[in-house]
């Protein structure tokens, strides 16, 4: 059989393959090992070089039509199997929705709904500020010092820029800035909340590089301790739901508040759980702290703009993470950022679960 006649009934024979199974086999019939235009390839080598520069063009080019005409038949025969399995295939666009909705509110999202509700009843806006913070702001006009260690590149998430001013950047380590903003912007009388992320460098089974944050921050004229003991009893009577929450003041060092005070809450025992509230010294009962508090020291003030002789403060600070575990019975705040579905679909809560005081602030999961 002649080069020639060999191309035209491998052209042939090829365009009338029916599927690629047979496309394949007359691959392996025509380029395969054994196949009979390798074999003509292999004859090359034993012609005369006049032969060779004869025959050698003819034969490389019959190779070249055929695998040419191999990858289009399989290209045609692909397209036409892909059209065959989207017109045999449907989607049912008018299936009835789920009998209830799949989403869910993450806990951080309760919580901080459950908080916005109690401290806007209690007189309270909310605030907001940047993430992506200066040292001043951050630590300098909160009164820590250059030598504080909370300053330190291992414990804080710094960026090689700095800004117009020639201040580092960072990622907030606290809400705190923004009470430093709050009150340069809007001065005294003032009442807010500052909820929002914050970053440190920490990871374990109760800490997480980030995490929920929500401090308060009173400024007016007369503030005493007193008003301080009072706004976190109420609020923490209403966001556990017990009237017997019970509050201890220890005496602690914040840079910002002078004096300080960290708050612990008694909690008795249920079911081999802690549960807040009664007295952590009766029986059975014992001491958590929970957060961290106390009035805002002059040089805060001052440098916020205000007279520290005419206008005194308290402010206190609480993680949202931890909030939402004692309420709820989370053990473990890596799960909050893990997103598995599975936590979700537990912990998670409706969208019609909306916080008021009126119906009880909390909901069950």
């Amino acid at each position: 059989m002649t080069i020639e006649s060999l191309g035209s009934e491998a052209l042939e024979r090829i365009t009338a393959a029916g599927d690629a199974a047979a496309l394949e086999a007359l691959r392996v019939e025509y380029l395969g090992k054994q196949g009979s235009v390798s074999g003509l390839l292999k004859t090359l080598g034993k012609m005369s070089p006049e032969e060779r520069q004869t025959e050698g063009p003819k034969i490389h080019a019959l190779r070249q039509s055929v695998t040419d005409a191999l990858a289009s038949r399989k290209e045609a025969i692909d397209a036409a199997a892909l059209e065959q399995q989207l017109a045999s295939e449907t989607f049912d666009l008018t299936l009835p929705a789920p009998e209830r909705p799949r989403g869910s509110v993450h806990p951080v999202s309760q919580v901080m709904d459950e908080l916005a509700e109690i401290f806007a009843d209690l007189g309270f806006a909310v605030a907001t500020g940047p993430e992506v913070e200066d040292d001043w702001h951050n630590f300098t006009a909160l009164n820590m010092p250059e030598s504080h260690p909370a300053r330190a590149m291992h414990d804080t998430f710094y960026f090689p820029d700095r800004d117009e001013e020639g201040r580092r950047m960072l990622l907030r380590t606290h809400t705190s800035p923004v009470q430093i903003r709050t009150m340069v912007a809007e001065g005294a009388p003032l009442r807010i909340i500052a909820p929002g992320r914050v970053y440190r460098s920490d990871s374990d089974a109760t800490h997480t590089p980030m995490f929920h944050q929500v401090e308060g921050l009173v400024i007016d004229k007369g503030i005493h301790l007193g008003h301080l003991k009072w706004t976190l009893e109420t609020f923490l009577k209403a966001f556990f739901e017990r009237d017997d929450i019970v509050l201890r003041l220890r005496p602690s060092y914040f840079p910002f508040t002078e004096p300080s005070v960290e708050v612990d809450v008694g909690w008795e025992n249920v079911g081999g759980r802690r549960v807040l509230g009664g007295d952590g010294d009766a029986p059975g009962h014992g001491w958590m702290e929970l957060l961290g508090s106390g009035m805002v020291n002059r040089r805060v003030i001052e440098f916020a703009g205000l007279d520290p002789d005419e206008w005194q403060g308290f402010a206190f600070g609480v993680g949202v993470d931890r909030l939402a575990m004692l309420k709820y019975g989370m053990d473990d705040l890596r799960a909050f950022f893990d997103g598995d579905i599975r936590w979700l679909q537990h912990y998670g809560f409706s969208a019609f679960d909306q916080p008021t005081l009126s119906a009880g602030v909390g909901a069950r999961p």
